[in-house]
């Protein structure tokens, strides 16, 4: 038995807890916890319950195995963990969230669950059993994802002959699930419901218990609740947060803040855009020093989101806004988000803002950044700026100054001449904008058009973040890091080995530069290749992360980086912004002294929030989009190949953008050989690349899962002899000897995401 302690007058503190586990290693229970300092009664030993929980979240304290508590420091037989990054192969690699041994914490190789358990992703944290390999290494199988007990599931309900019934939204759930509904919840056949598995020691039908009705399938609002709900975002404040919000007041007063409302900064945005957080405005420099000064102000979050505050919790823990195609889920709450940090036209608003004087080759000359108050002059459209560039000024813009979009295209080509001699990534992908009508049905798929007005905003934004990066560096404050590590050699040599297969070549070399990938794009632009090589690129390239630890930004080849011009919808920029406030002595609100010694965790945490989000609004598209293909059965439309697996090819519609699945089994010419490097799919007088322009029919159409597929109409590329007859449908499919260029127009979103 443990030894006891004396009895106490109140609950033990944290640092009594860890001793007592340190001086019975590998014994104590909560329970042992418990009688060792005579906790008895429900509340003291709900308040004991919270404390260990508090301390298995930091990290301080382990689980041995069953219900044994330990100090770490070594590794045992289970271990909860936490997935830090992806190996070369995309495979998860964690770290044990409980280390306090000599040297860095081992790294955990985690093997796939083959659909036993999900696949945890980056940020995510799972109970796992241990194996030391004989090199040292170790790798680990999850039991378990850990801050959710039991497995959530998105479905339709059913009432069927055999029972009730749930059928999974995500098409990767293969199986359905008896239902489980408590008697207060009332369901009707065809209502989405969020539910959570029952664990099972056997095998059968799975089971699920409803916890929550969502709403009815046919509700305009469906397709949003299934993606919110399916990728676990928050979408309610706590009370206090909420409060905190209520009882902000606008900023009337300049105090020591400088005065930029003589200014006219305007916003510009896209039409449909939820949030203004930022402005510009730019005039040549007067003293000569440079070619022009410009300024970037942003909504000053920081002077209402306080560190360590309810509304900043909130905010961390939801990391950014999420935005779905008929609404958004704010990051914070719409008093802020839509109000007082909305920089509305002719209205006070507090802003931090930094002055660039920027030379005619666009280098960055010198910055400055301050507090202060400003007063939009317009808030304009990209549209409407880049009219009046062309000549077809608006009433909006012939208010302003004759000369201020002027000097703001005179900026942008500067920093367009940057841009290009450092040698930036450039990739070409088109963007879908889905257009939903009141009453949540999709009125409309289109491309995003792209103008110079979009890029004028995006290089000025791409400034300001280099400034904010720089002036952290030079007074040593801490600084998160907006990186973007090059393409690991595995997924450049994969690469290279397509574009061989394309008659391209990429350069052999460790050390890669986007300049490289560049000379790449720009030799199949406006060629059957190029959409096909593009989407290759991109997938070769790493993603984008958070971290405190600089190693710049491969794709914008830029040395240093961080998110300074958003922090109304990025808990990142916010950091940044409490940083530089605290770097430059502006006032309240800055960044605590001991906070970056966590930066580490928080940027794992961003990251994997981002994730989040960008998962859930590309559900969201995807499935709004396959509902307005739902009556489209049979129609007969023009894509290119996309993807290429052993199961068939993945194509994409030209018309809507609409990804589906073409099997393997209706194509002519199987069985076929999957060349992974080449991207092919070869069967007998046949050949399928990845990029080729098909012609298909839409054969299903699943609303449920928004699944999509296709047969073939035309396509593929002849080998020797002729495809045979197709089993499945008794047709032959034509085979194209040659592509027929496309026409598809290029866009891309403005994008402040880098």
């Amino acid at each position: 038995m443990p030894k006891r302690k004396p009895e106490p007058t109140t609950l033990p503190s944290r640092d009594d807890i860890l001793a007592f586990i340190t001086e019975n290693p590998g014994r104590v229970s909560k329970r042992d916890i418990a009688r060792a300092f005579r906790i008895t009664g429900s509340h003291p030993r709900a308040e004991l319950n919270r404390l260990i929980r508090e301390l298995k979240d930091e990290g301080l304290i382990g689980r041995e195995a069953g219900k044994r508590l330990r100090v770490p420091g070594t590794l045992g037989a289970e271990a909860a963990i936490e997935v830090v990054g992806l190996d070369d192969d995309g495979e998860p690699i964690a770290e044990p969230m409980m280390w306090h041994g000599d040297g860095p914490p081992p790294h955990i190789r985690l093997l796939p669950s083959r659909g036993r358990v999900p696949d945890p992703g980056i940020g995510d944290r799972a109970l796992v059993t241990l194996k030391r390999n004989e090199d040292g290494s170790f790798t680990g199988k999850v039991k378990r994802l850990l801050d959710r007990e039991l497995e959530r599931v998105v479905g339709v309900y059913r009432k069927t002959p055999a029972g009730d019934r749930i059928e999974p939204t995500d098409r990767r759930m293969a199986r359905h699930f008896a239902a489980n509904v408590p008697s207060d919840i009332v369901l009707e056949s065809g209502d989405l419901v969020l539910a959570e598995t029952v664990p099972q020691r056997h095998r059968g039908l799975g089971q699920a218990t409803v916890v929550k009705r969502l709403g009815a399938l046919t509700d305009p609002e469906a397709i949003s609740l299934i993606a919110i709900a399916s990728h676990g975002i928050p979408t309610r404040f706590p009370e206090e947060a909420l409060q905190v919000a209520a009882d902000a007041e606008p900023v009337t007063r300049l105090g020591k803040r400088e005065d930029l409302r003589d200014l006219p900064l305007v916003t510009i945005d896209d039409s449909d855009a939820r949030d203004h957080d930022d402005a510009v405005w730019a005039e040549p420099d007067k003293d000569g020093r440079a070619a022009w000064h410009a300024i970037v102000a942003i909504a000053d979050v920081s002077h209402y989101v306080r560190p360590g505050s309810a509304l900043d919790r909130a905010a961390y823990r939801r990391g950014n806004s999420v935005y779905l195609p008929d609404h958004v889920v704010p990051m914070l709450p719409e008093r802020l988000s839509n109000d007082l940090c909305s920089l509305r036209p002719h209205e006070d608003r507090p802003c931090v803002a930094v002055h660039l004087w920027i030379g005619s080759d666009g280098s960055l000359h010198r910055w400055k950044f301050v507090r202060g108050l400003m007063r939009s002059a317009a808030r304009l459209t990209y549209d409407e700026v880049q009219r009046h560039h062309d000549g077809k000024a608006s009433a909006t813009t012939c208010d302003l100054p004759d000369d201020l979009i002027a000097n703001l295209y005179g900026v942008y080509d500067a920093l367009r001449k940057a841009r290009a001699e450092r040698g930036a990534l450039d990739i070409e992908r088109p963007e879908r904008k889905v257009v939903v009508g009141e009453n949540g049905k999709v009125t409309d798929i289109k491309q995003r058009t792209r103008h110079d007005s979009h890029k004028l905003i995006e290089e000025m934004m791409i400034a300001a973040n280099v400034a904010a990066a720089r002036a952290l560096e030079e007074r040593r404050k801490p600084a998160m890091y907006r990186i973007h590590d090059q393409p690991s050699p595995e997924k450049a040599e994969a690469l290279r080995e397509y574009l061989e297969s394309q008659g391209l070549s990429l350069r052999k070399s460790p050390q890669l530069r986007p300049r490289d990938f560049n000379q790449i794009l720009k030799r199949v632009h406006e060629t059957d290749q190029q959409d096909a090589v593009n989407e290759a690129v991109l997938r070769s390239q790493a993603q984008a992360e958070y971290a405190p630890e600089n190693i710049g930004h491969f794709g914008l080849a830029l040395p240093a980086y961080c998110h300074f011009t958003s922090p109304i919808r990025r808990y990142a920029d916010l950091l940044v912004h409490r940083a530089l406030i605290g770097a430059f002595d502006l006032g309240g609100g800055a960044l605590p002294g001991d906070a970056g010694a966590a930066f580490d965790k928080v940027g794992v945490h961003l990251s994997a929030m981002e994730r989040r989000a960008t998962r859930a609004e590309r559900d969201a598209v995807d499935r709004f989009v396959v509902s307005f293909m739902a009556d489209r059965i049979g129609a007969t439309m023009t894509g290119r190949v996309t993807g290429i697996g052993r199961f068939g090819l993945f194509v994409r519609l030209d018309e809507t953008g609409a990804d589906g699945l073409l099997p393997a089994s209706r194509l002519p010419g199987g069985p076929f050989r999957f060349m992974e490097g080449r991207q092919q799919l070869v069967g007998h007088g046949v050949r399928y690349d990845l990029g080729e322009p098909v012609t298909v029919e839409v054969a299903e159409v699943e609303p449920v899962t928004a699944g999509l597929s296709f047969r073939l109409v035309e396509g593929g590329s002849e080998t020797s002899g002729r495809p045979p007859r197709s089993k499945k449908t008794g047709s032959r499919g034509k085979v194209a000897k040659k592509s027929k260029k496309s026409k598809k127009g290029k866009s891309t979103r403005r994008d402040r995401r880098h």
